[in-house]
C-alpha cells in the first residue's frame, strides 16, 4: 500500500515537473520574441538603420508566425509531439547562432525568420502538451503556468536580455538565449514521455472553424487588442528615452516592472479565471485603453509612469489567457487547429502593432503612439461588447 502511494506521489511530482518544464519553454520562446523591444536602439545603431526600420524585425517575425502557424501545424499533425518539440528546439538554437554572427541587418532578419518557424509550431502544440502531461483536473493550472512563463519572459527575459546587451552587446543576448534553449532541449528529452499525436486537425476541421462566426469574432477582437498593445509597447524603449527623458537603467526597471505585473496577472487568472473570466477580460481591455490615453501625459513622472506600466502589464497578461479559455470552450474538439489559429492571430496583431507604431513615429512622432493605441483599444472594446451580447457561449 505504501509502495503504491509512493509511486503515485512520484508520478504526480513528475507530472508537475513536466508542466513547469513546458512553462520554462514558453519563457524561452517568448523571451526571444520580446527581447528586441529592450535592445532595439542598440540593434539599429549597430547596422546604422533607424529605430522604425529596426522595428520591422518585430513585424516580420510576428507575421511569419501568423502566416505559418496553421499550415505548419497541419503539415506536422501526424508527428509524435515529443520528437516534434525537440526538433523545434534544435532549429531554434541553430537560428540563434546565426543571429550571433549576423553581418548585416537582412541576415539578422533571416535568422529571426528561422526562429519564427519554430515559434509558429511551438505555440500550436504547447498548450495541448501541457494539458496532456499535467495531473488530472489541472487544465487551468497548466495554462496558468504557460502564462507565467510568458510573463517571466517580460519580468526576467527582456530586462535581463537588455542588461546583457548593454554590458556585452546585443549579440551576446541572442547567444545566451540559444545556449539556454539547447540545455532545455536536453532536459525535455529526459522528462517528457512519448506523446503520439492526437490532433484531429485537417483542412476539413479548418473549414469548420471558419463556419463559426463566434470564433471569427473572438479572433478579430484578439487581433485588435494585440495590435493596440504592440503599437506602443514595441517602442517603449525609445519612447522612454526620448519622451520620458529616462536613463537606460530606469527604462530597464520599467520593463522589469511590466513583466512583474504580468506575473500578478497570471496569479489572478489562476485564482479567479474560472469564475470571473468575462469580468476580468472586460476590465482589462478598459484599463488598457486608459493606460494608452495616459501614456504620454505621465511619461516624465517617475511614479506616474511606474504605476501605469504596472497596471498595463498586469491586465495585458489577463487578456490572452482569459480569451484562450473562451476560445477553447467554443470548440474543444479541434483544439490544436483552434490554438494554432489563435497563436497566428496574436502574432498578426503583434506585427500589425509594430508596423503601425513605426508609421506613427515617422509621420506623427513618438509622443503619439499611445493615443493611436488607445483608439485601437477602444475599437476592440466595442467589438468585445458586441460579441458578449450576441454569443452567450463567450460570457
Amino acid at each position: 500500500m505504501k509502495t503504491s502511494l509512493s509511486a503515485e506521489a512520484n508520478s504526480r511530482h513528475l507530472q508537475y515537473l513536466r508542466v513547469f518544464a513546458m512553462g520554462f519553454s514558453a519563457f524561452i520562446f517568448n523571451t526571444t520574441e520580446f527581447v528586441p523591444v529592450g535592445i532595439l536602439t542598440d540593434i539599429a545603431q549597430s547596422f546604422d538603420v533607424t529605430t522604425a526600420k529596426a522595428g520591422w524585425m518585430l513585424t516580420i517575425y510576428a507575421w511569419v508566425v501568423a502566416l505559418l502557424s496553421l499550415p505548419l501545424m497541419l503539415l506536422t499533425r501526424k508527428v509524435e509531439r515529443k520528437t516534434l518539440l525537440l526538433c523545434l528546439f534544435a532549429m531554434f538554437t541553430v537560428s540563434h547562432i546565426l543571429s550571433i554572427f549576423a553581418w548585416s541587418f537582412p541576415v539578422l532578419v533571416i535568422s529571426r525568420i528561422g526562429i519564427a518557424f519554430s515559434h509558429a509550431i511551438f505555440w500550436s502544440i504547447t498548450a495541448a502538451i501541457a494539458i496532456r502531461v499535467a495531473p488530472a483536473g489541472k487544465k487551468t493550472f497548466a495554462l496558468s503556468i504557460l502564462a507565467t512563463g510568458t510573463s517571466l519572459a517580460m519580468v526576467l527575459g527582456v530586462p535581463l536580455g537588455r542588461l546583457i546587451g548593454q554590458w556585452f552587446g546585443w549579440r551576446v543576448t541572442f547567444g545566451v538565449i540559444g545556449v539556454v534553449a539547447f540545455l532545455m532541449m536536453l532536459l525535455l528529452a529526459r522528462l517528457l514521455p512519448v506523446l503520439p499525436s492526437v490532433s484531429s486537425g485537417s483542412l476539413k476541421s479548418v473549414s469548420a472553424v471558419f463556419k463559426k462566426p463566434v470564433l471569427i469574432g473572438a479572433y478579430f477582437f484578439t487581433f485588435l487588442i494585440f495590435t493596440a498593445h504592440y503599437s506602443s509597447y514595441s517602442y517603449i524603449e525609445p519612447f522612454m528615452q526620448e519622451v520620458g527623458q529616462s536613463d537606460s537603467y530606469f527604462t530597464t526597471f520599467l520593463l522589469l516592472l511590466f513583466g512583474g505585473a504580468g506575473i500578478i496577472g497570471s496569479v489572478m487568472f489562476a485564482v479567479w479565471g474560472e469564475k470571473h473570466n468575462t469580468l476580468m477580460l472586460v476590465s482589462s481591455v478598459i484599463l488598457i485603453a486608459i493606460c494608452m490615453v495616459l501614456l504620454n501625459s505621465v511619461a516624465m513622472s517617475t511614479w506616474g509612469i511606474s504605476g501605469l506600466i504596472f497596471v498595463w502589464g498586469a491586465v495585458m497578461m489577463l487578456v490572452p489567457v482569459t480569451m484562450q479559455v473562451k476560445v477553447f470552450n467554443i470548440d474543444n474538439d479541434s483544439f490544436e487547429v483552434i490554438m494554432s489559429m489563435y497563436s497566428g492571430i496574436i502574432n498578426l496583431g503583434i506585427g500589425a502593432g509594430a508596423l503601425i507604431g513605426g508609421k506613427v513615429i515617422i509621420h506623427m512622432g513618438l509622443p503619439n503612439v499611445g493615443y493611436v493605441a488607445a483608439g485601437i483599444s477602444l475599437f476592440s472594446l466595442i467589438v468585445l461588447f458586441y460579441l458578449l451580447r450576441k454569443y452567450p457561449v463567450l460570457r
